[in-house]
């Protein structure tokens, strides 16, 4: 969706993902938004997309991805995306961190192959 910066007027509530995205139609609020944590901020920032009802929050931190889903109205954590339950996380995180256009190719490659 672009850089900008996710707000709830009436829950006086915004946020600034890294990355943030609508699955299924365009919305105001996004299903997914995704961090990348260098000093600072993470499951912290929970609170705020709870606020704003954003299904799906993704960490990555140190080489690490934190995958949260919004349930009865609190994340927990998981192994697995709830939206995208046929992605395999442990292939994707494989590829972060590697030269971003030979892996967008490679990463192609293995998952038309499953």
């Amino acid at each position: 969706m672009g850089s900008t910066t996710l707000k709830s007027q009436d829950k006086l509530k915004g946020i600034e993902p890294d990355q943030y995205y609508c699955i299924g139609s365009k919305k105001k609020i996004p299903n997914l938004a995704i961090e990348v944590v260098i000093t600072s901020g993470g499951i912290q920032t929970l609170e705020i997309y709870q606020g704003l009802g954003v299904s799906e929050v993704w960490f990555w931190q140190n080489r690490e991805l934190q995958v949260f889903c919004l349930e009865n109205c609190e994340y927990l954590q998981k192994n697995n995306s709830q939206l995208l339950p046929n992605l395999d996380l442990d292939l994707l995180v494989s590829y972060l961190g590697d030269d971003p256009f030979d892996a967008i190719w490679d990463f192609k490659a293995k998952i038309k192959r499953q």
